[in-house]
């Protein structure tokens, strides 16, 4: 298992499987100390080659350790001592359809998760949506949590994008590494929690679609410049 999990990681070309798996563990404990996610729901995972490593099923993530980390190869098939996430379908559709994506987290936030739970995605009422890659973050169809349904609908609702809702459920973030999903996650929620409050008083005024086609094009240039920067 050890030499098909080395090569291109979460964390760029050469990723050690050990350190990865050591960050994906950190990355779930952190998670929940932001408090966008509580005890043992949600999860994380990263690519390796052949396939992804995940956190296990069921197992409090402050009794998770590296070795418990499965690794689901690109059929579904896993090695490890626990069982994969149940949630592992839409990790395996998300990594199938965008190369680009390196680490997913999966989250019950609250905030997130309340706005989920009224099948509302978030709009443009605020111009940072544009951090998920579009003009506003999707909430994806309601399916039974753990099966290929649900990875359908996740599909569906990540087509350009790099954050979702979770009908009824909760909420997604993807991104380049594991930090970068993480980040997002914690962004997304604090996007759904501002749009959560802004309801209290009414509906929110939205951004144009023009706008934010100009502040996607901004939030482009300000990533090429970070990694001509890097």
């Amino acid at each position: 298992m050890a030499g098909a999990e080395r090569g291109r990681g979460a964390g760029g070309a050469g990723t050690d499987a050990a350190a990865l798996r050591r960050e994906i563990v950190a990355t779930a404990l952190e998670m929940n100390a932001l408090g966008i996610n509580r005890g043992k729901s949600g999860n994380v995972s990263a690519r390796v080659a052949g396939g992804f490593l995940i956190t296990p099923s069921a197992l409090p993530y402050d009794q998770t350790q590296p070795e418990d980390i499965v690794m689901v190869r690109e059929d579904g098939s896993a090695t490890g001592r626990h069982l994969p996430s149940s949630e592992w379908r839409f990790h395996r559709a998300i990594y199938a359809a965008r190369p680009e994506i390196r680490a997913i987290v999966h989250a019950h936030s609250p905030f997130a998760t309340t706005l989920a739970c009224l099948d509302r995605g978030i709009p443009a009422f605020h111009y940072m949506v544009a951090v998920a890659g579009g003009a506003d973050i999707r909430c994806a169809s309601y399916a039974t949590f753990g099966t290929q349904a649900l990875a359908d609908e996740v599909s569906r609702a990540l087509d350009g994008r790099k954050a979702c809702l979770l009908s009824h459920h909760g909420m997604i973030a993807a991104g380049a590494s594991l930090k970068a999903a993480l980040a997002l996650a914690v962004e997304v929620e604090t996007l759904a929690e501002m749009y959560w409050r802004a309801l209290q008083i009414g509906e929110p005024t939205l951004l144009s679609d023009g706008e934010m086609k100009v502040v996607l094009a901004r939030f482009a240039d300000y990533d090429a410049g970070r990694a001509g920067a890097a």
